[in-house]
């Protein structure tokens, strides 16, 4: 029977909806009423949530919970289910229930009986979180570049690693004595062979000790004096400062190991000798200098300057990545594209920008088509504009020294003095958060990643900014230390880089076996997704063909692996044409990939039947 603008009544709809839910045969309509996240994830669970509808017995009572939970154990799995017990009613009006030892299968069947019932509105696993690191130094609140809502969220790594296990090699002005980072130092180098740059009297020696950067003014060619930088402390801090020890701040990875190698003196470093640095941080042979004895995955180099990059930086690096050493460079602070400047627009390298509070570009950052990732670097002032656009060094308008990145530094002027710290602003601070990432990531995986793999699993796991937040480009986006983590353990796992594994290229999936629709009834077709990884995408596109003599009877809905539901079309009774073809967008971001997809089709009417002809989902 087909009826052009048939018209029903509200009251008869309310009664067909209370049919379909008491019918003998509607017993798949509760898959939607059933969340099994938390089944199988390693913090485990405790027994179920119950939500029962308002006016149900059970939720005017919860004395009438008990006899609900007998009657599911009288037909539950031999012996597992008379285990269910009410343990309390939560504030919110729903039920804990507590269901014994159950493994995966059991639970979820159990889980589904539950669901049955149509006075349940839903059943959920009653989850067990684990707590989240949050570090007891006693500045670690003011470090907003790890946990804010802009920042690295570092912490929420912590919880899967800490870099314990790897060497950052941080090839910079050297390492001053710091409460903070003594216990986390190894032996360096110092590579600066000019010993007026190097201001220790002699050429390159087995001391890193930093010696000052200072100069006064008309030296080093800059019109104005400068201070002391202290600046590889600094970097070193944020690296692999001493965390949990209740004084000061915490580092990225902070169970990793530093090797200071010092290449910057008074008016910086040179080609050569940062490029011998490169070779011998990554384990490789120099003439006239002690092997190092501890080779590192990672190297950071906060430094640069103007120019393409040369043969020599190039070869250096090639040589590093080749042993296996990931060299994460800054991008530079000159508000200008990352190819006018070297090394951080060498190939092979993890090339980075920095970002502010507010997860924009910060204003000082060079950005391109070169630039890897982002990570923050804060802002310490408000630009003088008219000074930016000459191209001078910007002066602060307004000084607010708590958007920069806090990490240690020696107090002396010029030469050291005591421990402290500081709030500083650059890329040179973005960069030891990326190295320090890759040092999270290297110790979660039993065997190390390729550099090419490291590189990757940060790009693959970056959050993009918003849009207009990165003029000129930040390449991937934000590192997010976590998800970078999670994307090194998966790809350690043998599920992508290297040739091999995984291919997420976007995919149609398809079921063309005809599945009939009955009336006052759920129906359900389904497609396996296997050997993907991550999240489905929020733009995914399923299509639908479904015969039908009135399509106004019917509700289309997909269901996700883990039982969320998304809707697709909505029952409406007024609509009598036949036949539902149709493709929609749907965001899926918060959907694993792999698992079984369902369409489900309620047909919620008498009269009128079809079938599920086809359907498919793209992602």
């Amino acid at each position: 029977m087909s009826i052009v603008n048939r018209r029903r009544p509200r009251a008869h709809l309310l009664a067909v909806a209370t049919a379909m839910a008491l019918s003998a045969t509607a017993a798949p309509a509760f898959a939607g009423k059933v969340s099994i996240a938390g089944l199988t994830a390693p913090e485990g669970y405790d027994g179920f949530i119950v939500k029962y509808r308002e006016g149900s017995a059970e939720r005017r009572d919860a004395v009438n919970v008990k006899g609900s939970l007998n009657r599911v154990a009288k037909a539950g799995i031999a012996g597992k289910a008379r285990a269910l017990g009410h343990v309390r009613r939560l504030a919110i009006g729903s039920d804990l229930v507590s269901a014994g030892k159950l493994d995966r299968i059991e639970a979820e069947t159990i889980m589904r009986e539950l669901a049955a019932d149509p006075n349940v509105e839903y059943v959920e696993v009653n989850r067990r979180m684990m707590p989240t690191l949050t570090p007891n130094d006693t500045r670690y609140n003011e470090q907003w570049h790890y946990f804010g809502a802009n920042g690295l969220r570092a912490n929420t790594a912590w919880d899967r690693s800490t870099g314990a296990g790897t060497v950052v090699a941080v090839l910079d002005t050297g390492i001053t004595p710091h409460t903070e980072l003594n216990a986390n130092v190894l032996p360096g180098y110092d590579f600066i062979s000019n010993a007026a740059s190097a201001r220790d009297n002699d050429g390159r020696d087995n001391n890193p000790n930093d010696q000052g950067d200072w100069y006064l003014a008309g030296e080093c060619g800059q019109p104005r004096a400068s201070n002391s930088s202290w600046h590889g402390s600094h970097v070193a801090g944020t690296v692999a400062a001493v965390t949990n020890n209740a004084a000061g701040v915490a580092g990225v990875a902070y169970g990793a190991r530093i090797v200071p190698v010092r290449v910057l003196g008074k008016c910086g470093g040179t080609t050569a000798d940062i490029a011998d640095a490169i070779v011998w941080a990554s384990g490789g042979a120099v003439a006239g200098v002690p092997a190092n004895a501890n080779p590192a995955e990672v190297i950071n180099m906060s430094l640069g300057g103007d120019g393409a990059c040369s043969a020599t930086y190039q070869n250096a690096i090639n040589a590093a990545v080749n042993r296996g050493t990931t060299v994460v460079i800054a991008a530079g602070n000159d508000n200008d594209d990352v190819a006018n400047h070297t090394p951080g627009n060498c190939n092979n390298v993890v090339s980075v920008a920095a970002s502010d509070d507010n997860d924009d570009r910060a204003f000082y950052s060079n950005y391109g088509a070169r630039i890897d990732v982002a990570a923050p670097g804060g802002e310490t002032c408000s630009p003088n504009l008219r000074f930016l656009a000459l191209g001078e060094e910007p002066y602060c308008d307004v000084n607010h020294a708590a958007r920069g990145i806090l990490s240690t530094v020696n107090t002396g002027a010029q030469a050291q003095v005591a421990q402290g710290y500081k709030f500083s602003q650059g890329t040179s601070m973005a960069t030891p958060h990326v190295a320090g990432v890759v040092a999270l990531m290297q110790s979660a995986v039993a065997a190390p990643l390729t550099p090419a793999q490291v590189e990757q699993a940060l790009k693959d796991s970056a959050r993009a900014f918003a849009a207009g937040a990165c003029p000129g480009g930040c390449g991937s986006g934000m590192v997010d230390a976590d998800a970078a983590v999670v994307e090194a353990i998966r790809v350690a796992g043998g599920d992508g880089g290297g040739g091999g594994g995984v291919d997420n290229a976007v995919k149609a999936y398809s079921n063309t076996t005809d599945v009939a629709i009955n009336d006052l009834y759920y129906s359900y077709s389904s497609i396996a997704v296997a050997g993907r990884t991550g999240n489905a995408p929020s733009n995914a596109s399923v299509s639908v063909d479904i015969v039908h003599s009135y399509r106004g009877d019917l509700s289309v809905a997909l269901i996700a692996p883990d039982g969320s539901m998304y809707m697709l079309k909505n029952y409406n009774g007024q609509d009598g044409a036949a036949n539902v073809k149709a493709t929609y967008t749907v965001n899926l971001s918060g959907e694993a990939l792999d698992g079984t997809w369902k369409l489900r089709v309620g047909d919620h009417y008498q009269g009128d039947t079809g079938y599920i002809n086809s359907w498919s989902v793209t992602f």
